[in-house]
């Protein structure tokens, strides 16, 4: 078949990849000069199977609520003027119940779980450096009211054999030594020694240079202008530079999905949920962390490359802006300073944002639309790193006409009515 994948990111690229393995022809097409130029960028660079969790969660209405009134949230909302910005967050309250996160966090599970097991195969047949470390996750607590919440998701892991050890706080030390100076802050701990760590955005790369050998053709820097199509299947991309026609297409634009299909009549519950990272040159290897300490308290992941240090998190409502906030600079800046002190040159440190692209439920689109020869691999919010090649082989999968190797019926537009 002749395939067309919309979108660059972590998730285009991926599915591409997966595609051009089964034989067939694919084109990737994408509005920025190379891939990973936008969400997939510079994002935290956690590869956190066992920290999958809806953002949509019992109490989160109440903790947002207090959220707002303090300096260094992790959870910012401003008014965007559109009513779909208002229609998403009811949608999102209403799967603020036990009930939903049960079933939204056993899908998102199902999903980043697969996702490890894509990840180790890939990586027993391609040999790519992508600064990937193997140490795990360490969640800290800095209150005992967090280490208690915490055991409703250790419940959901240990259901599913996810690797998992509870820690008091001095034993934090065994896995993050440098966090030594923080000690008196922390309640205690949890390790996942499954999770890995890795930059995005160079194995983004790496996997184009792999998809082009394998015959991938990328286009770069068209704009999508419309989606022509029988109200059965799609005809053409349209793009600023021309048209491209195929036999399916798949789209992975991220954010920008729900944009680029309002062309079809559709309202994809989609929304820009913006988060911000600091990238920082290590200058003390003994002060650093080793791989990622995610810190529950400021919802902020610390991740470890060779020589730089990530630090990513909040999720702010605001659009599709991309304005840099010194005010989450200093909330990224605080908390890398204070577990990690001297450990990078915060002077030095590249600034950035992006847009995750969220759905209420925090689980992704994967799968079948109403028009025959589209797909969708979009929606993963903050966990597009982690569940990249997973997604994307279902994606691929789904496309190929392939029965699934995990559930995947409950993944598509279905959950979602109004398209």
């Amino acid at each position: 078949m002749k395939l067309i994948v919309l979108g660059a990111g972590i998730a285009g690229v991926s599915t591409a990849w997966y595609l051009a393995s089964e034989g067939h022809d694919v084109t990737v097409i994408d509005r920025a000069d190379d891939v990973a130029m936008e969400t997939s960028f510079a994002n935290a660079g956690q590869l956190s199977y066992g920290y999958t969790t809806p953002w949509a969660a019992p109490g989160i209405p109440l903790k947002a609520l207090k959220w707002m009134f303090k300096q260094h949230s992790p959870l910012i909302f401003q008014p965007d003027g559109s009513l779909f910005q208002i229609r998403w967050l009811k949608q999102m309250l209403n799967n603020c119940t036990a009930e939903h996160y049960q079933i939204n966090k056993e899908r998102m599970v199902r999903i980043s779980e697969y996702s490890r097991e894509m990840f180790r195969l890939f990586k027993e047949q391609e040999n790519i450096d992508f600064e990937g470390r193997n140490k795990g996750t360490l969640q800290i607590f800095r209150t005992q009211k967090e280490v208690a919440a915490a055991e409703k998701d250790i419940a959901v892991l240990e259901r599913y054999g996810v690797p998992l050890r509870r820690l008091k706080p001095e034993k934090c030390l065994e896995f993050e030594p440098a966090l030594h100076h923080a000690l008196p802050k922390i309640a205690g701990g949890l390790h996942l020694p499954a999770d890995a760590t890795g930059d995005c955005r160079l194995f983004t790369q790496k996997l184009r240079d792999l998809c082009i050998q394998k015959g991938v053709r990328f286009e770069f820097g068209h704009h999508i202008r419309r989606i022509i199509h029988d109200r059965r299947r799609i005809t053409a991309v349209e793009t600023d530079q021309g048209q491209f026609e195929a036999d399916a297409f798949v789209c992975a634009l991220g954010c920008f999905s729900r944009t680029v299909l309002e062309d079809l009549g559709w309202d994809l519950p989609i929304y820009p949920v913006k988060g911000y990272s600091l990238t920082v040159p290590v200058v003390h290897d003994e002060k650093a962390p080793v791989s990622t300490v995610l810190d529950e308290t400021y919802k902020v992941a610390i991740t470890r490359f060779d020589k730089r240090i990530r630090v990513g998190g909040m999720a702010e409502l605001s659009g599709y802006g991309l304005h840099l906030s010194e005010k989450r600079r200093a909330t990224l800046a605080l908390v890398v300073n204070d577990l990690f002190p001297g450990g990078g040159d915060l002077q030095q440190a590249e600034f950035w944002s992006g847009l995750r692209p969220m759905t209420p439920d925090s689980t992704p689109l994967i799968g079948k639309t109403p028009l025959e020869n589209l797909f969708l691999n979009t929606g993963h919010g903050t966990l597009g790193w982690t569940m990249s090649l997973g997604s994307a082989k279902l994606a691929a999968d789904i496309v190929c006409g392939k029965e699934t190797e995990i559930r995947s019926d409950d993944l598509g537009l279905s959950r979602y009515t109004k398209v």
